[in-house]
């Protein structure tokens, strides 16, 4: 603790508070004590002070018009209000004016003590309580990961990892955060293994294979959908777990979280393949042989998520609810966004409101393409960050809230997620080869076997074949697939930037949440 930390106490009857400030001064703290609000208005123009308590109920310049003029002079100086009055409308009045905390009298000193070390402290003492935490369970983790998880265990190892990941961004402890990198790259790398070993199986419908993508509406979704209840199923592109979790808490505001689950998205993890898989019910190498005309390939002219609505709808007819009165908006710029929003209400007539959103894709795509972005989302910390601000803003999360009073149910999930590249690899292929950078498919494709999944018959994968002896590889963990020619600067120009297409937690374990009206 800082020994010398500066503590104004104001109040009318601080003649009668001695013994609690010789408290404070025997626990370091340095406390100037004054009775009224014109002296300490006075005092903070001359001297710096870490924290102020204030009595509510003075008289001449009462608690609350101190208060106001310190946050109008000073608004960052913590102020803890003190108070014998416990009426509403007062508590309202200073939590409205930015007190940092309050306290009813009589105070206790150590209740005094306490505050004043959730404020001088409470950011140190949270990281070591974290750090603390972390390391005790770094080893159960450790353990899990040796244990060989099945499909149910690895969700909730990676749901372990990002809580840590979340407490670890409220804290300043660089060092476990780093370690927390490293473990969360081992998981990766025993992921890898874990997709490369049962991936083929799932596709083939394995009774114990996971829920992946084309599964998702049919089982997470359809279930909830009746008549005359209306139902909000929002497809946030490409957003992550540990965007979802940051997102809960302002959810929470205006729903009820009744079912949080998390499911496996297919390979590629890429939005053509995902998207139109979930809509559709099938994986993509059935909707090409139901769609011929629909499917659109990497290599081939035309948009790749233009009848999503046209596969919902046939899905809604093989599960018989036709029926239902359905809406299918897709989001892909502002105007979009706002016409959305000002027209919410009309929505309410519908059984099921589908909106695709494509925001978060967006971003990770800027970010690659954009210095300023690059700098403003350096990790995955700051990335975070970014598209909470994004959504607490947004054009959806306020039409969501203008509406959250009316009965509604909200299905919110995502088509795939992205991961942070780091490591460079290089592959070789003629010029139909396909220029992602986590997924490749061509003839001919040489690359570094230790650093992909290749799947020789993309059938076997559950994914058309383009072209006679078509190859498609899935980049694990961090690696981005770069083509030898100017390898340097395409290396550096990708390196750190988020994309998505290949196996990893971050891609494929994405969530898919049910909510309700409060």
């Amino acid at each position: 603790m800082n020994t010398q930390a500066e503590i104004l106490w104001v109040d009318d009857e601080i003649d009668s508070l001695k013994s609690q400030i010789l408290f404070l001064k025997n626990k370091g703290y340095v406390v100037t004590p004054l009775s009224n609000g014109y002296d300490a208005l006075e005092l903070l123009k001359e001297r710096t002070m870490d924290v102020v308590l204030l009595d509510e109920s003075m008289p001449g310049l009462t608690g609350l018009e101190t208060l106001a003029r310190i946050k109008e002079l000073y608004p960052l100086l913590p102020v803890v209000m003190i108070t014998k009055n416990e009426a509403e409308n007062i508590m309202e009045d200073a939590l409205g004016a930015q007190i940092t905390d309050y306290l009813i009298k009589p105070v206790n000193p150590n209740q005094v003590l306490l505050s004043l070390k959730k404020i001088m402290e409470g950011k140190r003492l949270v990281s070591e309580k974290t750090t603390i935490a972390y390391q005790q369970d770094f080893r159960n983790l450790f353990m899990a990961l040796s244990n060989n998880p099945n499909h149910e265990e690895w969700k909730e190892l990676y749901k372990k990892l990002v809580y840590w990941e979340l407490e670890m961004g409220k804290s300043d402890s660089e060092e476990m955060m780093e370690v927390l990198q490293t473990q969360k790259a081992e998981a990766n790398t025993e992921f890898f293994k874990y997709i490369s070993k049962n991936y083929a199986e799932w596709v083939k419908g394995k009774a114990d294979a996971p829920l992946l993508s084309h599964k998702v509406f049919e089982r997470r979704i359809a279930p909830h959908l009746q008549q005359g209840k209306p139902t909000f199923l929002v497809v946030i592109d490409n957003l992550r777990l540990d965007h979802w979790k940051a997102f809960q808490p302002i959810m929470a505001e205006s729903f009820r979280i009744v079912e949080d689950d998390l499911f496996y998205s297919i390979l590629p993890t890429a939005t053509q393949y995902c998207r139109n898989a979930m809509f559709a019910g099938m994986l993509p190498v059935d909707i090409e042989r139901h769609f011929p005309l629909e499917w659109k390939n990497d290599d081939e002219d035309g948009g790749k998520n233009l009848y999503e609505e046209t596969f919902l709808r046939n899905q809604l007819k093989h599960l018989k609810l036709d029926h239902l009165k359905t809406q299918y908006i897709k989001i892909t710029n502002n105007d979009h966004a706002k016409a959305m929003e000002d027209n919410i209400h009309n929505c309410l007539n519908n059984d099921l409101t589908v909106i695709v959103y494509n925001f978060v894709d967006m971003l990770s795509h800027a970010r690659t393409e954009m210095e300023v972005l690059k700098e403003l989302a350096g990790d995955e910390v700051s990335y975070r960050s970014l598209a909470v601000s994004w959504f607490e803003h947004s054009p959806l999360y306020r039409a969501l809230k203008k509406i959250a009073e009316k009965g509604i149910q909200v299905l919110l999930t995502t088509d795939h997620g992205s991961v942070r590249v780091k490591t460079p690899s290089k592959c070789v292929g003629d010029r139909a080869t396909t220029t992602n950078l986590r997924y490749k498919h061509g003839r001919n494709l040489q690359f570094e076997a230790k650093d992909v999944l290749s799947f020789r018959d993309p059938k076997q994968a559950g994914l058309p074949v383009p072209n006679v002896s078509s190859t498609f590889i899935f980049g694990k963990g961090d690696v981005f697939l770069c083509y030898p020619n100017n390898y340097n600067h395409f290396v550096n120009y990708y390196k750190n930037t988020f994309q998505h297409g290949g196996i990893s937690l971050e891609e494929m374990i994405i969530p898919v949440v049910r909510m309700e009206s409060k």
